[in-house]
């Protein structure tokens, strides 16, 4: 029986010393290393460590590579050359190096958080996080231009940025209170949407198209616009200032658009001019473009303004050239302000005088009366 011992007590001193080395190895030749042990960030924030693996052993190291200590809710990954890696084998004399994700959660208590970065063989690196401020479980709807301005056919465009600070994936309707008659489009990667996906700690770009109703008066309107889950929300207030729309009608009173006129003569025209958009019109002038030789006035030539939906009558005075011919001719009157105008064309019929019509039955009884008299005067030879 001694003998048996004495035979196994080398063996058991060679285990031992194998152990030995082997742990001094791993507590002394193989370090973790990272420069930023102790860092502050706000809730929401990933951390991104570069980490070394050092091998100062004669030997090929494999180390295996644990997280501990890390909150539940917290989420990392390890990845070295692209990869995701759980073991790197480092060569005798050399390091290798992997990058450490830590996500810090949106709800997460403002405090300080350490956790570990081991390896099975031994070596450890302590890290410690200290979230800055209180965390929440929410959704952020922003616009970095809240406010737009123009007419009631201006197009108002937003641009805002739907931010999901939750754990998880959420799917959010989008939904706007506006005026009755107006026109709100919600535009999720240049596609008109009604609702948007958004991952965990994403962000997602939507565009809001506003449309005014056709008969919008001026004045400021406050949208409100809201991206809504089941057990999150976001509420934003968009505004759109319209100025107002500008445009102008000229007619006449009945509608009709021709008259008659004696060449070289005077008609007078009751125009009627009209401000049927939703802004005040200012200085509104009338022109007219008329054939060679007439005339064209207006009573009165200039009319200083006209609110929304008024009506102003003007008369205007058309002299024909005295040598104008027979026909139809047509006359165009504008009446233009400097942010609208309108064109209206008047056709004018031309008819003689009717001195020309008594001077021409005058020239035949004349004629008659010469040719009845030579018959009485030598008809009888």
């Amino acid at each position: 029986m001694r003998r048996k011992l004495l035979n196994l007590l080398p063996m058991l001193l060679c285990m031992l010393l194998a152990m030995g080395i082997r742990a001094y190895g791993a507590d002394g030749y193989v370090k973790l290393y990272t420069p930023y042990t102790k860092i502050s960030v706000p809730p929401g924030e990933s951390i991104n460590y570069n980490v070394d693996i050092i091998n100062n052993s004669d030997a090929t190291q494999s180390a295996t590579l644990r997280i501990q200590g890390l909150p539940r809710s917290w989420k990392y990954e390890l990845k070295a050359g692209g990869f995701t890696v759980s073991e790197i084998a480092v060569l005798p004399g050399e390091k290798k190096n992997f990058s450490l994700k830590v996500d810090v959660p949106f709800k997460v208590n403002k405090g300080t958080y350490r956790f570990t970065v081991s390896t099975d063989e031994g070596a450890e690196l302590p890290l410690s996080v200290t979230v800055s401020e209180q965390g929440t479980y929410q959704t952020e709807f922003t616009t970095k231009q809240p406010n737009m301005q123009g007419n009631a056919k201006s197009p108002f465009n937003f641009n805002a940025t739907l931010k999901n600070q939750t754990a998880e994936q959420q799917r959010y309707a989008l939904m706007a209170d506006a005026p009755r008659g107006w026109n709100v489009v919600f535009r999720v990667q240049g596609k008109q949407a009604t609702s948007a996906q958004v991952e965990a700690n994403a962000t997602e770009n939507i565009t809001i198209d506003i449309t005014p109703s056709a008969s919008v008066q001026a004045g400021s309107y406050k949208i409100p616009v809201r991206a809504t889950t089941s057990s999150t929300s976001a509420d934003m207030e968009l505004e759109v200032v319209v100025t107002g729309s500008y445009d102008i009608e000229l007619t006449t009173p009945r509608g009709l658009m021709s008259s008659d006129i004696t060449a070289g003569s005077i008609k007078r025209i009751d125009l009627v001019i009209r401000n049927t958009g939703s802004a005040e019109l200012k200085d509104i002038q009338l022109t007219a473009n008329k054939p060679v030789d007439w005339e064209v006035t207006f009573d009165p030539a200039k009319i200083d303004k006209m609110t929304a939906g008024s009506t102003t009558n003007v008369t205007a005075t058309v002299k024909a050239a005295s040598k104008a011919l027979p026909g139809d001719y047509i006359a165009k009157i504008t009446a233009k302000t400097p942010e609208v105008n309108t064109t209206a064309e008047f056709r004018l019929s031309v008819h003689t005088p009717m001195i020309y019509g008594w001077l021409g039955i005058l020239i035949i009884v004349v004629v008659l009366g010469g040719v009845y008299y030579l018959f009485r005067k030598y008809g009888r030879r």
